[in-house]
């Protein structure tokens, strides 16, 4: 059975759940309480500020039934009553001392043996929407790419991607950008060499979270995709040496691109981006647009260099890529914060013609969070 205790001053309480004791504290019950006067019930969206609660808030009152708990605040003599759920759900009495590089819940690692099972989706029934649009953003997610076949072949289709989650994000390339072979190209991409795994526009603040590249034409030998998840080239670096995963994360890296007339982009972010907690949350890796690194000491810059190394090697081990050949109407999608892509080289002769664009990962996470919450609400209905 449930039980609550306040403690003796009242500023928090213990709440046993099974076999779980939490205790939160009064203030942050108080500020998350979700009574109309507190949020708004439309969007859920808070009315008040913290300056609107008493700093010496406490706990009067506690009961339990119904599968709530029942408060009374003081001095405020505000009654709120909270679901048992909710607060289980978002408990914060617990160890969160983690070592870095701990991954969030719902982020899965992968190598090249996902390549037999490549999230895909089929673009009429994403754009119908229903299980196969959950599916596609639950994969997206989950590994930070999915493919999609059977599109049209049209100028402009990739929009219609993007329309699936979110919005495009336009860049000095514009709403999207052409690759395909040029003449005195202003960036590799649109040339026929390869290129290594890499993440797109490093020198950018705040960096495009999600790219697009849908096929129109692919006639050219070659040229085929290849994706890699930096997460797990990170994680395999740490795990090989701990000094190398340090000296990338705890130190920046300088990133640059001044390939046109009035353009002059600059970054200073390091290459393994973890969270205050130690989360990892980012990999920046593009050897064409790295600038000179003058952000880490003398006496770690060999360190450093020979970390870069390392986790090149790393990204290039086939063991590590996920190979695939778009053809026209096909396309896929990145997370730019974790997956590397990259090219095979491919000939001079037929064609291959790509459309590429930006677009921003709290689209899509918010896409998929919010199919997710009107499922579970029709379930319980």
């Amino acid at each position: 059975m449930p039980s609550v205790t306040v403690a003796p001053a009242g500023d928090y309480l213990s709440l046993s759940l099974g076999a779980s004791r939490l205790r939160f504290h009064a203030i942050w019950l108080r500020d998350n309480a979700p009574d109309p006067e507190t949020r708004a019930e439309a969007n859920g969206q808070r009315l008040i500020a913290l300056r609107d609660i008493p700093a010496e808030t406490i706990i009067a009152e506690a009961s339990l039934g119904g599968g709530g708990l029942w408060l009374r605040f003081m001095p405020e003599n505000k009654t709120v009553t909270y679901d048992l759920n909710w607060l289980q759900n978002h408990a914060y009495d617990r160890d969160i001392t983690a070592d870095p590089g701990w991954l969030s819940g719902g982020v899965e690692t992968w190598d090249a043996a996902l390549m037999v099972s490549v999230p895909t989706g089929d673009f009429a029934a994403l754009e119908a929407g229903g299980t196969a649009l959950d599916d596609w953003l639950g994969a997206m997610t989950r590994y930070g790419f999915g493919k999609i076949v059977n599109g049209p072949v049209e100028d402009g289709a990739l929009f219609r991607v993007v329309d699936l989650f979110g919005h495009v994000r336009e860049t000095n390339y514009g709403r999207h950008f052409e690759v395909r072979t040029e003449v005195n190209p202003t960036n590799l991409a649109f040339t026929g060499l390869g290129l290594q795994a890499h993440t797109d526009n490093p020198y950018r603040d705040p960096v495009p979270t999600i790219q697009v590249l849908y096929c129109l034409e692919s006639s050219a030998a070659g040229g085929e995709n290849m994706v890699v998840d930096g997460f797990a080239a990170a994680l395999r670096l740490k795990a090989e040496n701990e000094a190398y995963f340090n000296v990338l994360a705890e130190h920046c890296a300088r990133f640059e691109y001044a390939g046109e007339a009035n353009v002059c982009l600059t970054s200073r972010r390091p290459m393994i981006e973890l969270a205050p907690d130690g989360e990892l949350i980012g990999v920046r890796f593009n050897n064409r647009s790295l600038a000179a690194v003058q952000d880490v000491p003398f006496e770690k810059m060999a360190l450093y260099y020979a970390a870069y190394r390392r986790l090149g090697e790393i990204i290039d081990d086939t063991a590590m890529e996920v190979t695939f050949r778009l053809n026209p109407g096909e396309a896929f999608v990145v997370d730019n914060t974790r997956v590397l892509h990259a090219r095979k080289g491919y000939s001079g002769e037929g064609t291959r013609w790509l459309q590429g664009c930006y677009a921003d990962k709290d689209g899509l996470r918010s896409a998929y969070d919010a199919r997710r919450r009107q499922a579970l609400v029709e379930a319980a209905e």
